[in-house]
C-alpha cells in the first residue's frame, strides 16, 4: 500500500496501536497542532511558522503532511513533509532555509512512536531521496534510518534555572563576566545606553525596517531579509507580534539605534533568531551587550531556556557549553536516489545558502 495515496495506515509500535493519516492541507492539520507545538517547545514547529513558510515558499508543490494518531484517535505527532523535487522525487520537511530546528512535531516523550511513524511513512511512500534538514541531534535520525549526515551545526542552549541575573553571571568565567558588566557600564556612562523593545503595533513596520537595515549594514551579502525572504519575514513577524511571541530589541546610543536583536518567545524559551549592528562600533561590544540584556530579561520573566539557535559561533559557548546540535541528513533509494544523494552532497559542500547569518558573529 502507498500510504501517501491513502487516508490512513494502521500501525503497531511496542504493542501500542497508532495510525498515520494524511491530510491535504495545513489548515486541515491545524486542530491540535498548537498544543503539540507548545509541548515540543520549538517555535519553528508551530503551525504559524510552517504555514507562513508554505505560503511563501511552497510554490505549488505537493504536500505530504500526516497526523500520527494514538489508538484512541488523539494526536501524537505531525509529520510535515512535501515533495521538493519531482525528478528525482525528493522529500523534505517544511521550513528549511529560514527555519531553524525542523522535523517531526511532537512532545519529547512521543519521539519513539513518531520515529516509528516516520519509518513506516518512508517505507510506504514513493520517493528517491529523503532530506531531513536541521534535525535536533537528540533524535539521532541518521543512525535510526541509516542515513548520511550532510551537515552538522551547533545550536547551544543556555538553561535559566537560576533565581537571578547575578546568579547566572556567577556561572560565567571571571573575565567574561567582567567584560559584560564593564561594557554596559561604559556605554551607559559615555553614550546614554538605552534598551528598547518593540511594543507599539503602530511602530512594528518601522522597527522591522530598522532591523533589516542594521542587519544589511553588518552583513551586506546576507540574504536573510532579502528578495523573497523579506515578505515572509514580515508576514511571520506580524503574526508573532499579535501572539506575543515577538521579541524585537534595539540598543540605542545617544538616541539612535546601533544594534538589533530579533528573538521569539515560545514554550518557556527565548530563541535568538537574527540580529544586526553598526560595524563601526567594535569596542565596547554592542552585540554581547545586547545579547546579555536579552538573557537578563529572559531570566527576569521566568523563562526556562535561552536558545542561541543554529551556528557554532564561539561567543555562544562562553554563555553555555550545552549543545545537542542540528543535523541535516539524506537517504537515497535506488539508482536515482543514489545519484540524487551524490548531487546533494556536492551542493552542500559548495554552498552555504541555507546557513544562518547575522547573529553577532563578530563580538
Amino acid at each position: 500500500m502507498n500510504i501517501a495515496d491513502s487516508e490512513s495506515g494502521t500501525l503497531d509500535s511496542d504493542g501500542a496501536r497508532f495510525a498515520l493519516r494524511r491530510l491535504e492541507s495545513l489548515e486541515a492539520l491545524r486542530p491540535g497542532w498548537p498544543e503539540l507545538a507548545e509541548r515540543s517547545g520549538n517555535v519553528f514547529a508551530t503551525w504559524e511558522w510552517l504555514s507562513a513558510w508554505w505560503r511563501h515558499f511552497g510554490g505549488g508543490r505537493e504536500l505530504l503532511a500526516f497526523r500520527c494518531e494514538r489508538g484512541d484517535g488523539s494526536l501524537a505527532a505531525i509529520l510535515p513533509l512535501y515533495v521538493w523535487r519531482r525528478r528525482p522525487r525528493v522529500l523534505r520537511f517544511l521550513g528549511h532555509g529560514p527555519g531553524d530546528e525542523l522535523g517531526p512535531v511532537c512532545a519529547p516523550e512521543e519521539r519513539a512512536r513518531t520515529l516509528e511513524g516516520l519509518r513506516r511513512l518512508l517505507a510506504g511512500t514513493r520517493w528517491s531521496v529523503f532530506v531531513g534538514d536541521q534535525l535536533s541531534g537528540e533524535w539521532r535520525l541518521a543512525e535510526s534510518l541509516g542515513a548520511r549526515v550532510l551537515r552538522r551545526e551547533g545550536s547551544p542552549v543556555l538553561e535559566l534555572n537560576v533565581p537571578s541575573w547575578d546568579d547566572l553571571l556567577a556561572t560565567l568565567s571571571h573575565g567574561f563576566r567582567s567584560q559584560i558588566r564593564r561594557d554596559e557600564r561604559n556605554l551607559l556612562r559615555d553614550h546614554g545606553l538605552v534598551f528598547r523593545r518593540t511594543e507599539d503595533p503602530a511602530r512594528l513596520e518601522q522597527d522591522l525596517d530598522l532591523l533589516f537595515d542594521l542587519h544589511r549594514l553588518r552583513w551586506p551579502d546576507s540574504d536573510a531579509f532579502a528578495g523573497t525572504a523579506e515578505p515572509f519575514q514580515r508576514d511571520f513577524a506580524r503574526t508573532a507580534f499579535q501572539l506575543g511571541w515577538l521579541r524585537l530589541w534595539f540598543l540605542e546610543l545617544e538616541g539612535r539605534a546601533h544594534a538589533a536583536w530579533y528573538g521569539l518567545r515560545f514554550g518557556g524559551a527565548d530563541s535568538f533568531y537574527q540580529g544586526g549592528r553598526d560595524p563601526a562600533w567594535q569596542r565596547p561590544s554592542l552585540g554581547i551587550t545586547l545579547v546579555a540584556h536579552t538573557i537578563r530579561e529572559a531570566v527576569a520573566d521566568g523563562m526556562s531556556e535561552y536558545r542561541f539557535l543554529r551556528g557554532g559561533e564561539g561567543y555562544k559557548y562562553r554563555f553555555s557549553p550545552r549543545d545537542a546540535g542540528l543535523e541535516t541528513i539524506v537517504l537515497g533509494r535506488g539508482p536515482a536516489g543514489r545519484a540524487g544523494v551524490a548531487a546533494l552532497r556536492l551542493r552542500f559542500r559548495r554552498t552555504d545558502d541555507d546557513q544562518p547569518q547575522g547573529r553577532f558573529v563578530s563580538t
